[in-house]
């Protein structure tokens, strides 16, 4: 399953705030992302119809298994991009803001080629 690099955010912000605390809402989501209630409502329907969430009787919202693996890996790759790229010079918020539209696109190849990097300084 590919999502889009919207669904990709979505799922990435779930898994950030699920380890913050144990109760993600819909408007958790919309304030974190800054987007409106209405975009979080149809992001969260075309998520759960993927099968990467979950959402009990309350409105919470939990990742399925497919969708932490998915929401670890995004994140893995914002963070080691991140830290790359303030490796290399680049201040912390623009390293933040450029791993975050990185991350949808690189390659498995360059990622793992990067973190290997990492690795040896």
């Amino acid at each position: 399953m590919a999502l889009k690099e919207s669904g990709e955010m979505y799922i990435e912000t779930i898994y950030v705030l699920s380890k913050k605390s144990s109760v993600v809402r819909s408007i958790d989501i919309s304030e974190e992302m800054g987007y409106s209630k209405p975009s979080v409502s149809r992001a969260i329907r075309v998520l759960k119809k993927e099968g990467l969430i979950r959402i009990d009787d309350n409105g919470h919202i939990e990742l399925t298994e497919a969708g932490k693996i998915k929401g670890k890996s995004i994140y893995e790759r914002h963070t080691v991009l991140s830290e790359f790229l303030k490796k290399i010079g680049v201040d912390c918020e623009t390293a933040d803001e450029d791993a975050c539209r990185i991350e949808h696109y690189i390659s498995d190849a360059t990622f793992d080629a990067i973190k290997a990097h990492l690795k040896t300084l």
